[in-house]
């Protein structure tokens, strides 16, 4: 679980100057998240936005904004996590309103995207899911996308508005050289051909090797394992991925890492779906430690003693501020290969 020294070992981007005006920058949050969403405000300084995001007795989502949008830089923080029909919705119906009350810009913030896993047609018949969202964000009245870590880059592609795309590695690659691996016998594993950039830049990060995980998925959620490429043995395995969801694959992947000699498995991910009984799977696996950053609410059900969670505030509230400001957000990532 998060402690006190995990957040001081994350170093946090570099604050601008006090002076900044943020006077027109408002934030509103639905239900997905609001607990990340008061820590970006208290990043930024600022207070939340006054929104009432109910329900009525239907089930129908009953949203009524409580102060002045009007000429406002407006962010909405709402990663569409599970359940991710009503988060999506609620961002649906958040948007919609922010339009009608003459706001000057509005900016959808998903830590998360869901969906982001159909993304491509494989199979006949099958939706492009991931677009069908993008589409739905953007005809509601969104201006600007900022989101994390997707799980594949190209839906950047999907939307016909600007999209801020951040990477939590660095302070995932941070918080590893604090706590020493960086000077420890490692290799930095992606648990799949898809991840190799994102394995790539933290093993320069850290100046680690490489290996890779080749394997095969007959179908969602099962996996076949097919082959390793690098050299694990005697070494400490890091295995950085998107997402961890049933953690089947992690799990697999960490057994067959083993099995070739590796001395030690820490899984590392932005993204803490935990589906199912992943976090008692996690416990009990080799694993000897997860590490994972709160783009996700965690439930206290699926806290678990291994489960270290990363801050991803400053991250995102850095963000947004560059973005209310018209600077820069990808110098955030200068030192990032």
């Amino acid at each position: 679980m998060e402690t006190k020294e995990a957040r001081k070992k994350v170093v946090a981007p570099v604050r601008a100057m006090e002076q900044d005006d943020l006077s027109t920058l408002k934030l509103f949050t639905g239900n997905a998240h609001p607990g990340l969403a008061q820590k970006i405000a208290d990043y930024l300084g600022i207070e939340m936005g006054r929104l009432t995001c109910s329900r009525f007795q239907d089930g129908e989502v009953r949203l009524q904004v409580n102060e002045s949008a009007r000429g406002c830089d407006i962010f909405l923080i709402q990663p569409t996590c599970s359940p991710a029909n009503e988060h999506i919705m609620e961002v649906l119906i958040m948007l919609d309103a922010f339009r009608r009350a003459s706001a000057r810009r509005v900016t959808v913030v998903i830590p998360y995207y869901g969906y982001a896993r159909q993304d491509k047609k494989i199979k006949p018949r099958e939706p492009v899911t991931a677009r069908l969202v993008a589409n739905l964000i953007t005809m509601a009245g969104a201006h600007r996308i900022l989101t994390c870590d997707l799980h594949a880059e190209q839906i950047q592609g999907f939307f016909d508005i600007p999209v801020d795309h951040l990477y939590m590695g660095p302070t995932i690659g941070r918080y590893l050289s604090e706590e020493g691996f960086g000077d420890k016998d490692a290799v930095i594993v992606s648990p799949d051909v898809g991840g190799v950039p994102r394995t790539r830049a933290l093993a320069e990060m850290l100046g680690k090797p490489l290996a890779i995980i080749v394997k095969r998925r007959p179908e969602p959620g099962n996996v076949d394992l097919m082959e390793i490429i690098g050299d694990v043995k005697g070494k400490a395995c890091i295995m950085i991925d998107d997402m961890v969801d049933t953690g089947g694959s992690v799990l697999q992947g960490t057994t067959a890492l083993l099995e070739r000699g590796a001395t030690d498995v820490i899984v590392t991910c932005t993204h803490p779906v935990f589906s199912g009984d992943a976090s008692e799977r996690l416990q009990a696996s080799p694993i000897s430690r997860v590490i994972c950053t709160d783009t996700i609410p965690i439930r206290d059900q699926e806290q678990f003693s291994k489960l270290t969670v990363l801050p991803a505030a400053p991250l995102l509230g850095e963000a947004i501020r560059r973005i209310h400001l018209n600077q820069s957000v990808s110098s955030l990532f200068d030192t990032w290969p």
